[in-house]
């Protein structure tokens, strides 16, 4: 079979800071504002390669994610390691023609990569395109219905 399973998605927006957007991504704890599926999130340390933070999904336990690869307002990726296979997810942010385009890949690699695809991966693939719209509707809100000016 093939060595991994990727999923990709990507979609342009108009009229978004490419600063918010980075502002949000990195603003670990607050990831449940914009993901439906999330209980909690905790960032341990600052957003930083090598650190790591408690994700919750709703009705699963929670997993630890580290990251793995930071470029300052432009990508990061994260990597969440399963019982014989790990995830990494990769959020990445072009500025082109006036706007963003934002895109995610889901990478799921290791011998026992079907069952996390069958159990993880295929759901979290499944919310990245409503996730990335709620995100982008959260930038575009005016600057003071944020704590920061």
């Amino acid at each position: 079979g093939r060595p991994m399973w990727i999923k990709t998605y990507s979609q342009f927006y108009q009229d978004v800071l490419p600063d918010t957007v980075w502002q949000l991504w990195t603003d670990v704890n607050n990831w449940p504002t914009w993901h439906d599926d999330l209980e909690y999130c905790t960032l341990h340390g600052d957003f930083s390669v090598g650190n790591f933070f408690i994700l919750k999904p709703k009705g699963a336990p929670p997993v630890k994610v580290t990251l793995t690869d930071i470029h300052e307002k432009h990508h990061f990726t994260d990597c969440t390691h399963f019982f014989g296979a790990k995830m990494l997810d990769t959020h990445t942010m072009e500025i082109k023609n006036g706007g963003v385009q934002l895109s995610n890949k889901l990478l799921v690699t290791g011998p026992l990569k079907w069952l996390w695809i069958c159990l993880v991966a295929r759901n979290v693939a499944n919310t990245v395109p409503n996730e990335m719209d709620a995100l982008v509707a959260m930038a575009k809100q005016p600057a003071s219905s944020k704590e920061q000016r």
